[in-house]
């Protein structure tokens, strides 16, 4: 196969003299803010009541950039019980710096505390400003759009159908019978 010297560059002074024709598409940032796509990942977002202090998340980052402290707190029986302790949040930090935007915390929180925000605005000064607190975390959590709606052609989760099959049963039994 034989090429023409300088073929190559032939080809890519058209693809300049191409592109030079087209209308430039640039946008003004600050003015028009970009167009994101359904559910992008900006952010971590903390919804804090529904934090157990776990530490899955922390344990799972690969990077080691969530921080949490706790403390635990005995709440008094009601009725004469044994009294109940659980853990008390004092501090979620997650430093912006280290992390990777993995999503691994987000997936293995069993009570769904992390979430993804589309907020990408949180550019510091200096790299030190980049561990966010659990109050700024929590400003984020508004900012979460609701999950996409499931779909109508996909077939009913096994759940789902096991307790239709349940309520059934249970409905043609007559009342009063036992099993």
């Amino acid at each position: 196969m034989g090429r023409l010297p300088g073929g190559g560059l032939a080809k890519g002074l058209a693809v300049t003299l191409r592109t030079m024709t087209r209308r430039s598409m640039t946008r003004q940032y600050p003015e028009v803010q970009p167009d994101l796509p359904p559910r992008s990942r900006g952010v971590i977002a903390l919804f804090e009541e529904n934090c157990t202090v776990c530490m899955l998340c922390a344990r799972e980052c690969p990077d080691w950039c969530i921080y949490i402290d706790s403390h635990k707190e005995t709440l008094p029986a009601e009725g004469g019980g044994r009294p109940r302790t659980r853990n008390v949040l004092d501090r979620f930090a997650i430093d912006f710096a280290l992390c990777m935007y993995c999503g691994i915390c987000i997936e293995v929180c069993p009570f769904d505390a992390l979430f993804w925000s589309p907020e990408f605005e949180y550019s510091e000064y200096d790299i030190a400003e980049l561990t966010h607190e659990k109050e700024r975390l929590r400003e984020w959590m508004w900012t979460v759009p609701p999950p996409q709606a499931h779909d109508p052609a996909a077939e009913p989760p096994k759940e789902v159908g096991a307790a239709e099959k349940a309520a059934a049963r249970g409905a043609r039994r007559p009342p009063g019978a036992s099993r």
